[in-house]
């Protein structure tokens, strides 16, 4: 039952998104930590539902599809989708986000490493600073591998510096995410679009919430689904959806040489008119080096915008959208809720 000083309103849905690879040891306690989250929201009478978890079967490796199919039957608010192929992690949890009905969509791996108790301290940091995303941040070594933490760690600084895109260090895989934008995003992701890069044309609003996570069967197996051809997958979609910064970029490295060859020809023409008329012993090189700097400048300059124009049309192939409206009115019922919790 309600509790009698909140509103009585249509409670707030959350609905939960899982890519399945090879999860079939992980599933069933998954489900489990999730069903008493939708529990102890349901018996609380707080203004929450957790109202579907989705399971996207990505042609898992192992047994996965039989114990979600299992899984699905026992419980009715569990959905299982089989893909018809592999097609990766980031497509196979567009597909689930896609059919998805919550005001608010939370996307875990199947490994345990995210806590789905987690997902209403999510929930109160998005509606109390009016976020439409929050990701998770880990606060310790991840993989327990200083080389892989590391790595992850470089990858991400090195994808951020290059794309431009401040957020990319907060992506993470367990995200809370407002519904109508992840729809919204998931609707435009092309075969080539990296997911969270989509979310990020839709809101600036994201934040991080720090907690401890382990990728358990990193640590006990030590092997992972994602290896280096993997990572320069991720990086290729990245740039490709990052917009044209890398080109605007070469833009301006082909202006700077042109630059250094006009102040660099000025002032060997000076120098050699003013102080040292017959300092050059040997003529034309210093003229043919300059204009060889000169060309390749301009020639980097026309071609930096000739891939920033073809970058603005990648980014309208991939459907970067003009604008955005999000519909946040909803999250005074939460404020409410939280702040009575949380005073």
């Amino acid at each position: 039952m309600q509790p009698p000083d909140l509103p009585s309103v249509p409670p707030i849905t959350v609905s939960v998104v899982v890519p399945v690879y090879s999860g079939a040891d992980y599933l069933a306690a998954l489900i489990a930590e999730i069903d008493r989250v939708r529990t102890r929201w349901s018996d609380s009478g707080a203004p929450l539902r957790l109202v579907e978890a989705i399971l996207v079967d990505d042609a898992a490796i192992d047994s996965s599809p039989e114990v979600a199919d299992q899984l699905a039957r026992e419980m009715e608010w569990v959905t299982v989708i089989h893909l018809a192929r592999n097609f990766g992690q980031h497509p196979a949890t567009i597909a689930g986000i896609l059919n998805t009905s919550g005001d608010w969509v939370v996307t875990l791996d199947e490994d345990l490493q995210h806590p789905p108790a987690r997902i209403e301290d999510m929930l109160r940091i998005a509606v109390r600073d009016g976020h439409d995303i929050v990701y998770a941040n880990p606060q310790s070594p991840v993989h327990q591998s200083r080389m892989r933490d590391f790595g992850s760690r470089l990858y991400k600084r090195l994808m951020q510096s290059v794309t431009g895109n401040s957020q990319i260090a907060s992506f993470n895989s367990f995200r809370l995410v407002r519904g109508s934008i992840a729809r919204a995003a998931s609707s435009v992701c092309g075969h080539d679009t990296y997911f969270d890069v989509s979310l990020s044309w839709f809101t600036q609003r994201v934040a991080t919430l720090p907690m401890d996570l382990k990728d358990q069967r990193y640590i006990r197996t030590k092997s992972s689904g994602y290896n280096f051809s993997s990572l320069v997958s991720h990086a290729r979609r990245m740039l490709m959806s990052s917009g044209a910064r890398v080109m605007r970029s070469a833009s301006f490295l082909g202006l700077l040489f042109v630059g250094i060859s006009m102040v660099s020809g000025l002032g060997l023409v000076l120098y050699h008119l003013l102080y040292e008329p017959t300092s050059v012993v040997v003529r034309g090189w210093s003229s043919l080096i300059l204009a060889v700097v000169f060309c390749s400048g301009f020639i980097i300059f026309l071609l930096g915008i000739v891939l920033e124009y073809l970058a603005l049309l990648v980014l309208h192939a991939h459907g970067k959208p003009i604008f955005f409206i999000a519909d946040r009115r909803s999250d005074t019922i939460l404020v409410a809720y939280f702040s009575k919790r949380h005073p």
